[in-house]
């Protein structure tokens, strides 16, 4: 299970995956990447609330580690909550932005930015071993529109990004916290889609996706009651999987086991009065 989303593909972070693991002794206080992301980097600034991922140790290969200390400086960005961000600065283009969040090792993103080059993606997970794999990616690709997110998406969302700043959302495979007192945890609640709503600009699209049939019926009933958004399918339901998400092959093995996932794909209607964002 990845930090935000159970996505197999994070299962190619696992201790048993190719390349070698990067083994070194630290000093006490001494960070894990000196020139890397930040093991904590909002720290103690933002009230601590529920959150809808859970972190995990895992290994990082020397490739990984490799790319996380010579390519975060350029690519990475560590979300502190301390400042707005400038999104043409950030990607020295003004070409719109999509906000990923959740991307187990980085496949599927760097499939879809190099499938579209004119749309900038900024991809947010906190699973170290999927941050290097996709900078990596990303490196060995050309594709100059990533960006890797290090940190909570909500106080991205939230302290960071401007009104009307973002061009979409993916919510791929998010943890389903299946236990009825965890439901809470859940990232596609009333008020997580008040705060994305404030950032995306009109027509944008929220585009969910899981393999988990309960929470896809929750993410369906919250979508459609939002009064921010409104469902591109006509008649209302789950929409086809979309060509520019790609059919993983962790997913393709899913569906031969009789899986069943569900695409959720939800319009920003022009701006109204909304919900509180808590």
């Amino acid at each position: 299970m990845s930090d935000f989303h159970h996505t197999p593909e994070a299962e190619a972070a696992a201790p048993h995956a190719a390349g070698t693991s990067l083994r070194h002794v630290r000093a006490k206080g001494e960070p894990r990447f000196p020139d890397g992301p930040k093991a904590d980097p909002a720290g103690s600034h933002f009230e601590r609330r529920i959150r809808s991922f859970q972190p995990r140790r895992s290994r990082v290969t020397t490739g990984q580690a490799d790319a996380l200390q010579r390519l975060w400086p350029a690519w990475g960005l560590d979300i502190d909550g301390q400042r707005l961000i400038d999104l043409a600065e950030l990607f020295g283009n003004d070409h719109p932005v999509v906000l990923e969040i959740g991307f187990g090792m980085g496949e599927a993103t760097a499939r879809m930015a190099a499938a579209d080059p004119g749309t900038n993606i900024l991809a947010v997970d906190v699973h170290t071993p999927g941050q290097g794999n996709l900078l990596g990616l990303a490196e060995r690709e050309g594709l100059s529109n990533i960006r890797v997110g290090n940190g909570d998406a909500i106080i991205l969302l939230r302290e960071m990004l401007a009104p009307d700043s973002l061009a979409g959302l993916r919510v791929y495979f998010p943890d389903p916290w299946p236990k009825k007192r965890h439901h809470k945890r859940r990232l596609i609640q009333p008020e997580f889609l008040s705060l994305a709503a404030a950032r995306l600009a009109p027509g944008a699209v929220v585009h969910c996706a899981t393999d988990w049939e309960p929470y896809a019926e929750q993410m369906l009933d919250v979508l459609t009651a939002h009064p921010g958004f409104e469902n591109t399918v006509p008649g209302g339901g789950f929409a086809p999987r979309p060509e520019h998400r790609p059919l993983t092959r962790f997913e393709g093995q899913g569906l031969e086991k009789g899986h069943v996932v569900n695409d959720l794909l939800f319009r920003r209607v022009p701006h109204k009065e909304l919900p509180p964002t808590g």
